[in-house]
C-alpha cells in the first residue's frame, strides 16, 4: 500500500512540474525559463525537480514521448495489422499528435518542440509499424521498409493538416493509406 501512495505522489509531482512548465511557456521564451521558475510554479524544491528530470530539455522530451504514445494508442491497438484501415488511423493519430500540445507557443518553444515532436512520433511509428509487419517482411527487410513507411505516414499526416477542408480528413487519410498499403 505504501508503494502505491509513493507512486501516486511521484506521478502527481511530475504532473505539477509539467503543468508549471506549460504555464511558463505562455509567458516566457524557452531560453529564459529556469528550473527555479518551474519549481516555484510547481511548489517543489530543485532537488525534487532533479529527482524527476535532468534538465528542462529532459522535461520536454518526457512530455513529447507521452504525447506520441498516447496519440497512437488512442487510434490503434497494440496488435495492429498493417492494412488500409490501421494505416489511416495512424495518419489521424499523427495528425492529432501535432494538435495535442494545444498551447500558444512562443517562437522559441515552437522551434525546440517541433523537432522534438517529430523525433518522438517517428520513434513511436517505427515501433508500431515494426510489430504490424511481423511475418510480412524478414527482419533485415523491416530495417529498410519500416522507416520508409513511418516517414510516409508522418508526411501524410502533415499534408492532411495542410489540406483544405473540401475533403473530410478521415476520407483523405483512407485514400493516402491505400497508397501506402498498396506498396507492401
Amino acid at each position: 500500500m505504501a508503494e502505491k501512495v509513493k507512486n501516486l505522489r511521484v506521478t502527481h509531482t511530475k504532473q505539477s512540474l509539467i503543468n508549471a512548465f506549460f504555464s511558463l511557456v505562455d509567458k516566457k521564451d524557452f531560453e529564459k525559463i529556469t528550473i527555479a521558475d518551474i519549481t516555484k510554479g510547481a511548489k517543489v524544491n530543485r532537488a525534487t525537480f532533479y529527482a524527476h528530470f535532468e534538465d528542462k530539455y529532459d522535461l520536454i522530451d518526457y512530455v513529447m514521448e507521452g504525447f506520441a504514445t498516447v496519440s497512437i494508442n488512442n487510434y490503434v491497438s497494440e496488435n495492429m495489422v498493417f492494412n488500409q484501415e490501421n494505416i489511416a488511423q495512424l495518419i489521424l493519430a499523427v495528425h492529432d499528435f501535432y494538435q495535442e500540445p494545444n498551447i500558444e507557443c512562443r517562437s522559441s518553444y515552437a522551434g525546440l518542440a517541433l523537432p522534438q515532436m517529430r523525433k518522438k512520433i517517428l520513434t513511436e511509428l517505427n515501433i508500431v509499424l515494426t510489430k504490424s509487419l511481423k511475418g510480412v517482411y524478414e527482419d533485415n527487410e523491416k530495417e529498410i521498409f519500416v522507416p520508409i513507411f513511418a516517414q510516409m505516414v508522418h508526411e501524410a499526416a502533415l499534408q492532411l493538416a495542410d489540406s483544405n477542408d473540401t475533403i473530410e480528413k478521415e476520407a483523405l487519410a483512407k485514400k493516402i493509406a491505400l497508397f501506402i498499403v498498396g506498396r507492401v
